[in-house]
């Protein structure tokens, strides 16, 4: 997978470089998601897809880039360490470039929800990038966390970026079966069984698994087209839950807004005027 930079209000595109019929371009916006319960599958109009988008999506917002092309040989974004981590410290080591058209983003103006079952998602108008996230899972190796966010300048690369994805052992030969995490182990994710972590090394941090779900919900909302000026609020919400939340901002133009960001409000958004001290350490 090779990121190459774009210019101004180009957005983010991924190219599937082994695509041998149909348009290789999939764009990554909210309307081309395909719902799929255990990642953020993207698809274009002639069936070419990229799944598992969600945790470059993240480090791409969170390390304030909104304009890239991302070429991927095949349908699904590498693992890696299971966090975002890898990708914004390669973005950061490369640098960026701050071009002369100003950054888009989305002011919430009224609350929008969406509920399947136990799961919820709300966008509610906030003059900064707030976020919640609530999980419950039976095992006792991750319980019930809480956690909110001010994601303003800097919080997802200090906060959030080095929580690898979750899973219970009974679930790894699920999502292998569904075709993904081909290249996942308990190496690159926290795995538990019960009140045992399984991977080496235990966590991270002592709330990993909800500070992943915040990271992977910032990639899901970075497919809005624009950093969101609105607190999400997520309950047991995956990717298709926060996908629909979006889909209920978008189906009005009175539920948002977009406007340009200026010099006062640009340090209330994820990702602006970040650098490599931002990082936590990673063994």
């Amino acid at each position: 997978m090779h990121v190459h930079p774009a210019s101004a209000n180009y957005g983010i595109w991924f190219k599937r470089t082994d695509a041998v019929e149909g348009d290789p371009f999939v764009p990554a916006i909210w309307h081309a998601v395909e719902l799929a319960p255990l990642c953020t599958r993207l698809l274009n109009d002639d069936g070419v897809c990229v799944q598992t988008v969600e945790h470059v999506m993240s480090a791409l917002a969170g390390s304030g880039i909104h304009n890239a092309l991302i070429e991927i040989s095949g349908p699904e974004v590498p693992i890696l360490d299971g966090s975002a981590y890898p990708f914004a410290k390669a973005f950061l080591e490369a640098g960026t470039v701050t071009l002369d058209e100003p950054v888009r983003a989305i002011r919430v103006l009224k609350e929008v929800s969406f509920e399947e079952g136990a799961a919820r998602a709300t966008i509610s108008p906030s003059d900064s990038s707030m976020m919640s996230f609530a999980i419950d899972f039976p095992d006792q190796a991750i319980g019930a966390q809480t956690k909110t966010l001010n994601m303003q300048n800097g919080t997802f690369l200090r906060e959030l970026c080095d929580s690898r994805t979750f899973c219970r052992w009974s679930d790894v030969e699920t999502m292998r079966a569904a075709g993904l995490i081909k290249g996942g182990s308990i190496e690159n994710a926290l795995v538990v069984d019960g009140t045992k972590i399984l991977t080496p090394g235990g966590a991270r941090r002592d709330d990993e698994a909800v500070r992943h779900k915040m990271l992977d919900a910032l990639g899901d909302l970075a497919l809005a087209g624009g950093l969101i000026f609105g607190h999400y609020h997520g309950v047991r919400a995956g990717h298709a839950v926060t996908n629909q939340v979006l889909r209920q901002l978008f189906a009005s133009p009175d539920n948002y807004e977009f406007i340009d960001v200026n010099q006062e409000s640009i340090q209330k958004l994820p990702g602006m005027l970040v650098s490599l001290r931002e990082l936590p350490h990673v063994a």
